[in-house]
């Protein structure tokens, strides 16, 4: 096909190619280099305020959103670059006005000859070089130019098949095929160039393309959609038992870290190790290492993470790429740091694992062991120690399983210890979750039917460990108690109608910002997990629901919480089920709660009659109609007509009767 390509010689063109590809990459790379700010309607604290969690996060805040060198320079070169194009396209002269000799004569198409050269005189005396007097706008150049391209139009239109073809094709040499205008400057198609280009498109699409796409495609082969390491997920199913405890999940954690690009080194850290293996003891930790460096030096770097021992002197600080929380970014930090920020990524992916075979034991070790490591305490075999969660308690000052923090910091408080104003602030805000209310409920039933759709209803809110006179309410009137019962009660209704997961926060309602967390390299937002489990089977009977943003008790009434919601189908069969509700604390070790809750399955006959009838009504088809017919086909019911007899058909039969009884009588 024949063509005509006009290149842009002066590069005009190729700027708006370059802006646009500019904009398409730096666009989206600087706002993913933006730190995300979290912005809520309702009130929010500020994190906790205690001088250990703000000494952590100030060592930790330059890190934490320091980019990159090399992402940074190239934004900054790219922006500029940007701007740079934007400047040179704004100044630039574009010729892009097409040759029109009916514009040029002041006329319309479709006149005759004798028109055009009537029109063409009127111009010659107007025009004509010798009729212009020179003025200090024309020069006489101008005035010669003018008068030319008036006479180079009125040729062209003189000619009746020039002009039919201005006028049919809007080109003087008739009908055109393709035209197209290349944004690319014209050194990049010359022909003394021809070997420089073609090298670097060979260099293009048969080397940087093919290594481009072989690293994403295996990439993606080697990880996991959980973004672990496949031979890590292979840890996770062969050493996830049943009955895994805390213990266990830290093991199969330093197991899985020997197969995570970046995580560890392979150095041998025997002084490190020696004073690990003292703490927790030679039998469990030759149950815990293995014979592959990068575990051995994992486990070493979790267990003295747990055990708060710092080994910052005897291992080698290396800088390692380390997954920061769910975003997908990247920071040079310290082995161990990115060791510890790593290992969320790792537990989400155990937990599915677990979640996949309905273990009840292993999922709830695998939710609690996230808030042993954001606190900063070893897991069993070894008693837990809550009260060394509490800012500047170490680990021998806490007596095992005691979890009396308002006796404890009554103790400090009286012992004239400097701490108790730290202890105060971070039991402020503190992550005890109480369930309130936990139900089954069916939208628009009054029972639980087999196969039905239930909903499982969580109200929950959190109580400080210092006890607090909640707000008092006024006494309301019977009336106006009522009034409450019924608004909250559509209050749920609308909630079980809706698609979300957590009812909308109400006025006045205040919840926790960051959790203490003095040890943590960052700051993470409290969460717990709604788990219905069946103890007596140790499954998990719906898969659990992470929740946060639960409000703290203030008045200590009937409504002050926040409902959550699982669905799920109900058995097919009737019967009476008990199970037990979790609520585990992914920040606060050993501040969980649990309730037991029955489920009682009835049959469709404990319907009254109306709620029957009211499907009775729809369920079978007429036989008369196309859904009966088919309805039929298949071996279901449906509705018979009966066909009532006529008056004029039973006169009819009457009468033949009446005449055969008379012929009878008349023979």
């Amino acid at each position: 096909m024949a063509g005509s390509y006009q290149y842009d010689e002066g590069g005009n063109m190729a700027l708006y190619f370059v802006i646009t590809v500019l904009a398409l990459v730096l666009t989206p790379l600087t706002l993913s280099s933006i730190p995300a700010h979290n912005s809520t309607t309702h009130s929010k604290p500020a994190p906790c305020d205690c001088e250990p969690c703000s000494s952590q996060r100030s060592r930790m805040r330059p890190s934490r959103f320091r980019l990159p060198a090399k992402k940074t320079s190239f934004i900054i070169v790219g922006w500029s670059v940007f701007a740079l194009a934007c400047w040179k396209a704004a100044g630039a002269k574009l010729d892009g006005k097409l040759y029109d000799p009916f514009e040029i004569l002041g006329i319309v198409p479709g006149l005759s000859e004798k028109e055009i050269k009537s029109h063409y005189k009127k111009l010659s005396k107007l025009y004509h070089p010798d009729k212009v007097r020179v003025t200090a706008n024309e020069t006489i150049e101008m005035i010669q130019d003018r008068f030319v391209g008036i006479t180079k139009a009125y040729k062209s239109l003189v000619d009746p098949v020039i002009r039919e073809n201005w006028e049919r094709y809007g080109n003087p040499d008739g009908r055109q095929e393709l035209s197209m205008g290349i944004a690319l400057p014209a050194w990049l198609v010359a022909g003394h160039n021809n070997i420089y280009v073609l090298g670097a498109y060979a260099l293009l699409i048969g080397g940087l393309l093919p290594m481009l796409v072989g690293r994403w495609w295996f990439g993606n082969r080697q990880k996991t959609k959980d973004g672990v390491n496949t031979r890590s997920a292979a840890v996770f199913f062969k050493s996830l038992a049943e009955d895994s405890s805390e213990a266990d999940i830290v093991r199969i954690l330093a197991a899985a870290y020997a197969f995570e690009p970046s995580a560890v080194s392979k150095e041998s850290a025997n002084e490190a190790e020696s004073r690990v293996k003292d703490a927790v003891g030679p039998s469990a930790w030759a149950a815990i290492v293995g014979s592959d460096p990068r575990q051995r030096r994992a486990a070493v770097l979790l267990y003295a993470y747990l055990l708060r021992l710092d080994v910052s002197k005897e291992l080698v600080k290396g800088e390692f790429l380390a997954c920061t929380g769910n975003r997908s970014s990247t920071n040079s930090l310290p082995e161990q740091t990115a060791l510890i920020l790593q290992t969320p990524m790792l537990l989400n992916a155990l937990l599915v694992i677990s979640q996949a075979r309905n273990w009840l034991t292993p999922t709830l070790a695998i939710m609690r062991i996230h808030a042993f490591l954001l606190q900063a305490l070893p897991p069993s075999p070894a008693p837990p120690r809550p009260l060394a969660q509490l800012p500047s308690i170490k680990l021998d000052e806490a007596s095992p399983y005691d979890t009396n923090y308002e006796q404890y910091a009554q103790a400090l408080k009286e012992n004239g210890d400097s701490r108790v104003a730290d202890v105060e602030k971070a039991l402020g805000r503190w992550g005890r979750v109480e369930i309130v209310d936990a139900s089954f409920r069916v939208i628009g039933e009054r029972i639980i039917t087999p196969s039905s759709i239930v909903y499982l209803v969580v109200k929950l809110r959190v109580v400080s460990p210092i006890s607090s006179t909640p707000t008092k309410q006024e006494e309301l009137e019977p009336d106006q108690l009522k009034r409450l019962a019924r608004a909250a009660e559509e209050r749920e209704q609308v909630f079980l109608n809706s698609k979300r997961d957590m009812e909308d926060m109400r006025a006045g309602q205040v919840i926790s910002g960051g959790a203490h967390a003095p040890f943590w390299p960052g700051t993470r937002k409290p969460s717990w997990w709604i788990v219905l489990a069946d103890d007596k089977s140790n499954r998990v009977v719906v898969p659990p629901l992470k929740v946060t943003d639960v409000p703290f008790r203030q008045t200590g009434d009937s409504a002050d919480f926040r409902s959550y919601k699982i669905q799920f189908q109900a058995p097919n069969t009737p019967g009476t089920l008990t199970w037990r509700v979790y609520v585990v604390s992914d920040s606060f070790v050993c501040e969980e709660a649990h309730q037991d809750i029955t489920m009682k399955i009835d049959n469709v006959s404990a319907l009254t009659e109306e709620e029957q009838g009211q499907d009775d009504e729809i369920s079978d088809p007429e036989e008369d109609t196309i859904a009966g017919q088919m309805a039929m086909m298949r071996g279901g019911n449906v509705k018979k007509i009966v066909e009532e007899e006529s008056d004029d058909e039973s006169s009819t039969d009457d009468d033949e009767s009446d005449d055969d009884s008379s012929d009878s009588d008349s023979d």
